[in-house]
């Protein structure tokens, strides 16, 4: 069978586009050709990442001359190029990874809807962005064959908000790298000598953007900053409406006690979250929530939001707390930064837990759909 893949929102450089869907795409390609070595792939690429994938099995790589990593050129690719290159192609279903199908494909689609936050809060989005993605969204999952969610939270919110009978809808769990886990601890000094950070940190980590209620997070930590004890470190790259955080800094008067640190890198993940001593994650709504996925799997004790799928994620393996409340957030950072007793508690959990999650299983349970697709 010949399968196609729209990647074109693989990132080929660093920053908040390298994060989030760019990173779901790559972790699926490296498992779903492998998985089905019997079959065709053919995976349309933005310019620059084709070297990344070169040595993926029985695979065609079709890079665009479009600039698709900037939005006007993907959605030109997408509606205008992909139905003839499709026609071209002759693949037996398209698979696209984030929200939209090209509506004049010549073949079944299978789209996957990662979150439907620019539904549920449209005034944390650009008005463009959101009506564009809330009438596409609607749009693509209606004229797909099928529809993948990451998450069975994800999976009800497209049955209730988008109409979409239930039956059409599958939810198919994200992974957590397997090249992110416990590290020891000689590397992980060696990571803070040259990070030069302190030997007890609490570390957030997600692209810069207002559902990552990073608001709540430094009120609530400067509410019981010396009740605390250590500094706060914020990690990921600048997404959208993010100034006012930057100006929240200064009127907390926080100065040297929050440290941002900017976009990281894959290749650095798991030493960030292995030299933190407790992750941080107060987002008012995930499609999934790989961040406290990831940092459970490193033994990381986890504090997050009672709120979207971050429950169905972290199980009884973090400590839950209602996202909009500064005096709830500042009571669990003062319990995760003073209590190593749950810290230990929440660390073998935590591991316990992200086993539960893996890439394979969601690489299986995305070529079950597209092999279902086609037979529909």
């Amino acid at each position: 069978m010949h399968f196609a893949v729209n990647g074109h929102l693989l990132s080929p450089v660093g920053g908040y586009r390298q994060a989030g869907v760019s990173r779901y795409i790559e972790q699926l390609l490296r498992r779903l050709l492998p998985a089905a070595p019997a079959d065709q792939w053919t995976v349309y690429l933005p310019q620059g990442v084709a070297k990344d994938y070169a040595q993926l099995p029985n695979t065609r790589l079709r890079a665009s001359r479009l600039p698709t990593t900037h939005p006007i050129g993907r959605i030109i690719w997408e509606q205008c190029v992909a139905p003839a290159t499709l026609l071209r192609d002759r693949p037996a279903v398209l698979f696209c990874p984030l929200n939209v199908v090209p509506f004049l494909a010549p073949c079944p689609t299978v789209v996957c809807v990662h979150d439907l936050a620019f539904l549920r809060f449209p005034e944390l989005r650009r008005p463009a962005k959101r009506r564009y993605l809330a009438a596409l969204t609607r749009l693509s999952v209606h004229r797909a064959a099928h529809v993948l969610t990451v998450s069975e939270f994800t999976r009800r919110e497209v049955i209730e908000l988008l109409g979409v009978a239930p039956e059409k809808v599958t939810a198919v769990p994200n992974g957590a790298d397997e090249r992110i886990g416990p590290v020891a601890p000689g590397v992980v000094d060696e990571f803070r000598k040259a990070k030069e950070l302190p030997e007890q940190f609490l570390l957030f980590l997600s692209t810069l953007e207002p559902r990552k209620n990073l608001a709540t997070l430094l009120r609530a930590y400067a509410r019981r900053r010396e009740a605390i004890g250590m500094p706060l470190i914020v990690a990921g790259g600048k997404g959208w409406l993010y100034e006012p955080i930057f100006e929240l800094v200064k009127e907390l008067d926080l100065g040297d006690a929050v440290r941002f640190v900017g976009f990281v890198p894959g290749d650095e993940l798991g030493l960030w979250y292995n030299a933190a001593t407790a992750f941080v994650y107060p987002s008012l709504y995930e499609g999934f929530g790989l961040p406290p996925l990831e940092a459970m799997q490193c033994g990381t004790p986890v504090v997050t939001s009672h709120a979207a799928s971050l429950p169905e994620v972290v199980g009884d393996a973090a400590l839950l707390v209602e996202p909009m409340s500064v005096e709830d957030w500042s009571e669990a950072l003062v319990r995760v930064a003073t209590d190593s007793a749950l810290r230990d508690d929440l660390r073998e959990r935590g591991l316990r837990q992200a086993r539960q999650f893996t890439w394979e299983r969601a690489a299986s349970g995305t070529l079950a759909a597209l092999r279902a697709a086609v037979r529909r």
